[in-house]
């Protein structure tokens, strides 16, 4: 635990205990001086939460700033992240603003992230926009763990499911399939169709040609979403998804009524805010819509009026963002609606999970069920001629 103290606390210099040396081998402390600046690294969500929140904190406590972040580096579990951020801590010793220096690590550090601490430097309000960028990625961090756990009970159930379909084909039905010709009775055709599946799924050429169909399946799906039609076409189809498109499109909303209000409220123009909230959109749907807003608004327009050409945001944001303009309450309002979509979120995850867990059920219920039935149609079909 790093106690901070006041402005004028003097660093110490740690002791590093010389390495224990076994047969050649050096065994001892690890810390941040064991490693390079890394430029390429990325660094989890929870450490730059983490670190912007004890940035705030020191600041606010009046510890100096390159000395917050050389203790910050000194104290970090993450010490390859610790190694760039004591670079950065070198970089202000030479004459460079936080910005700047933190821009040489586009990896970690996003647009936003840069254009919030550049407004925080021009208007002497740091340690504010700090705190306000880990509420920002703890936000963030929210959202995504929600749609993530909605989605791994279905897809949890669905994977099982295979498995267990599989498992039947491969060990249960083949005994089946050399029962069958030793009655030598006519099959229904589901039981046909199953036999055969049987048969394809345990073929040796199954075996070769399943995984080199997924890879060629993947590859295409990327090559198709490394375009931006092919992303357009994608995202677009994603948010016409029953329940799953309208989750998407509330957390999509969400982090940019949040992104907007933090950064007009830290005192950044509309236009570089919303080039800003392009560069943190993961739906090219979105990105399209706020494009065409910026091309709107450097016309003259308001941000409101150039929002409704766009389909895919609603009538309601559209409608408090006219209020928040014509009361100069821009940035409140937006804060407002971010909190409005969080709960939409958190609301539609619920649904979600509702829905689709006899969804799933049923469909799991209905793959072994009618593997089961085909199995066993024969014998019915035979009992009934002997009656």
């Amino acid at each position: 635990m790093v106690e901070y103290g006041n402005a004028n606390l003097i660093k110490k210099k740690e002791k590093r205990n010389p390495p224990l040396v076994v047969f050649g081998i050096a065994f001892g402390e690890v810390s941040h001086l064991d490693y390079q600046p890394n430029s390429k690294l990325k660094t989890p969500q929870n450490d730059l939460l983490v670190f912007f929140r004890q940035m705030a904190v020191m600041l606010k406590s009046g510890v100096p700033l390159s000395q917050a972040l050389e203790l910050l580096a000194e104290n970090m579990t993450n010490k390859e992240f610790g190694a760039n951020i004591l670079d950065v801590s070198k970089r202000l010793g030479s004459g460079e603003e936080l910005s700047s220096s933190l821009s040489n690590y586009p990896k970690i550090f996003t647009p936003i992230m840069i254009g919030l601490i550049e407004a925080g430097e021009a208007g002497g309000i740091l340690s504010p926009v700090l705190e306000r960028l880990a509420s920002l990625i703890e936000a963030r961090a929210k959202i995504k763990s929600q749609i993530t756990g909605a989605l791994i009970y279905p897809v949890a159930i669905l994977v099982l499911a295979l498995t267990i379909s599989l498992a039947l084909l491969i060990f249960i039905v083949p005994t089946f399939d050399e029962m069958f010709k030793s009655m030598g009775a006519e099959l229904p055709g589901l039981t046909a169709f199953m036999l055969l599946l049987s048969r394809i799924v345990t073929s040796p050429q199954f075996l070769i040609i399943s995984p080199i169909a997924v890879f060629i399946g993947f590859y295409l799906f990327n090559m198709t979403y490394s375009t931006q039609s092919g992303r357009r076409s994608i995202d677009n189809l994603v948010l016409k998804i029953p329940l799953f498109g309208d989750l998407i499109l509330k957390s999509e909303l969400a982090s940019m009524s949040d992104t907007l209000s933090t950064l007009i409220n830290s005192g950044i123009s509309i236009v570089e805010a919303l080039e800003k909230c392009i560069n943190a959109s993961s739906n090219e749907i979105i990105k399209i819509a706020l494009r065409r807003s910026i091309s709107l608004v450097t016309q003259g327009q308001e941000l409101s009026t150039s929002l409704e050409t766009a389909k895919v945001i609603p009538r309601l944001l559209i409608s408090m963002i006219k209020i928040g303009e014509e009361t100069g309450a821009l940035s409140f309002m937006l804060e407002n609606l971010s909190n409005f979509y969080k709960r939409e979120v958190e609301e539609a995850v619920t649904v979600l999970t509702k829905a689709m867990e006899p969804l799933v059920i049923s469909v799991v219920a209905g793959i072994v069920g009618t593997i089961v039935i085909a199995l066993y149609l024969p014998m019915f079909s035979l009992i009934t001629e002997m009656g």
